[in-house]
């Protein structure tokens, strides 16, 4: 397998290392705007695999030029640019795979539009795997497995919690969302899309608070609607008579007050004679996340993680006349213990996996031809060849699944 990795940063580069160490793959061209950080990132690695490329997402004629020859892309940048590199891939005849989806697109598949580029994947008999990341990603396969096991569905619950293990000395906190908080910010800013009685419909942010319980250490977190994929890629793709499907969050206070107060729009407002827009101040204030990627090293891969969390998914529907409720449990890092994270990190060369592998492995299932041509989604895979993918590249998935059934006695 020939790869084209676009981004080089907190995902990008995690998911060269995993290229790197697998053995079907053969090439890795690695591009971003930025050429120092992927040639350090190809240094950290130290692949002959792997070549670096300065490349701008927004230049669909560059990301062609730079596709020439390999099988698939592998698009790890912002989701503004997920069009053009669709569009570049393609264009130049190879699969496509993506983490996460961009607004628009959503709101295609909520409509149940099928984006005119799918029929271009389909004719050219090329696939393009959308939000194959942790969260969607994980989460949808996960959810396929399930739904595979009945014979009708009728709703499905995704809940993401997570718990500090190590409690912060400071009274105040800064706003650390972990990952993009331009993305973080417009998501919590969003309306929860909840589908119900067959439709989508739309909810008021951090509406419809739960307090849920996940599995020690996590414990109760309190939970809301939350704007995300799985909300609409699950009813668009799963079938099978589905009637109810929504996502739920940790409920962030310090997110919440910053969407209140105005921060996530991008309306310009006055101040001192100067037009400005909210999200420009609060992104210019705000913490970026720092990538971990150049630090890991054996040393840190045997310290325990920060915090603990967990994917669950919910699935309710029927068997054999029989109703049933599958309930499916799993680690957010992929891995339960430090054993394992330090296993991890020798065999992959990083413990960053949760978005990466799932793309990789993604991406081996297309070039293998164990998908379907056209747009599809992670839960239009095989779930158990996904598992099993997921082993032989380096990190077989562990869940636990709690099966419940009704029953009757006369």
């Amino acid at each position: 397998m020939k790869v084209l990795v676009i981004g080089a940063g907190g995902q990008g580069a995690p998911c060269a290392s995993i290229l790197a160490k697998d053995k079907g793959t053969s090439k890795i061209i690695l591009g971003d705007m930025d050429l120092d950080l992927a040639k350090r990132v190809s240094d950290k690695i130290g692949s002959p695999k792997i070549t670096v490329v300065k490349l701008d997402a927004a230049k669909v004629k560059d990301i062609e030029e730079a596709a020439r020859g390999v099988d698939i892309v592998i698009n790890m940048t912002l989701m503004q640019f997920n069009a053009n590199i669709m569009k570049a891939a393609v264009n130049s005849g190879v699969h496509y795979v993506d983490a996460a989806m961009d607004y628009p697109f959503i709101e295609q598949l909520k409509e149940e539009k099928q984006p005119e580029i799918h029929n271009e994947f389909k004719k050219a008999g090329l696939t393009a795997l959308i939000g194959c990341g942790a969260s969607p990603g994980i989460t949808n396969v996960l959810a396929k497995y399930a739904c595979d096991k009945l014979d009708r569905v009728d709703g499905i619950k995704v809940r993401l919690g997570s718990r500090t293990m190590k409690e912060s000395k400071e009274v105040v906190n800064v706003w650390t969302p972990g990952w993009s908080p331009e993305i973080a910010i417009k998501d919590y800013a969003a309306k929860p899309i909840v589908f119900e009685d067959g439709e989508y419909k739309e909810y008021a942010p951090f509406s419809g608070c739960e307090e849920y319980s996940f599995p020690d250490p996590v414990g109760k977190v309190v939970l809301c609607y939350h704007f995300h994929e799985e909300g609409v890629m699950l009813p668009r793709f799963i079938g099978k008579g589905i009637k109810y499907c929504d996502f739920k969050y940790p409920v962030d206070p310090t997110a919440g007050a910053f969407v209140k107060m105005g921060f996530a729009s991008s309306n310009p407002v006055t101040v001192k004679g100067v037009n400005v827009a909210p999200i420009d101040v609060l992104m210019k204030l705000v913490q970026k996340p720092v990538g971990t990627f150049f630090t890991e090293n054996e040393d840190t891969a045997k310290i325990p993680a920060q915090s603990v969390g967990f994917f669950v998914v919910d699935v309710k529907g029927a068997k054999s006349g029989q109703e049933i409720n599958h309930k499916i449990y799993c680690q957010h890092t992929l891995f339960a213990n430090l054993v394992e994270r330090l296993e991890i990190y020798r065999r992959l060369g990083t413990t960053k996996i949760g978005v990466a592998l799932p793309a990789v492995v993604g991406a081996k299932m297309c070039v293998g031809g164990d998908a379907d041509k056209g747009i599809i989604a992670p839960e239009c895979l095989d779930a158990e060849e996904f598992f099993k993918v997921m082993a032989e590249t380096g990190c077989p998935i562990k869940f636990n699944e709690v099966i419940s059934r009704e029953v009757s006695v006369k």
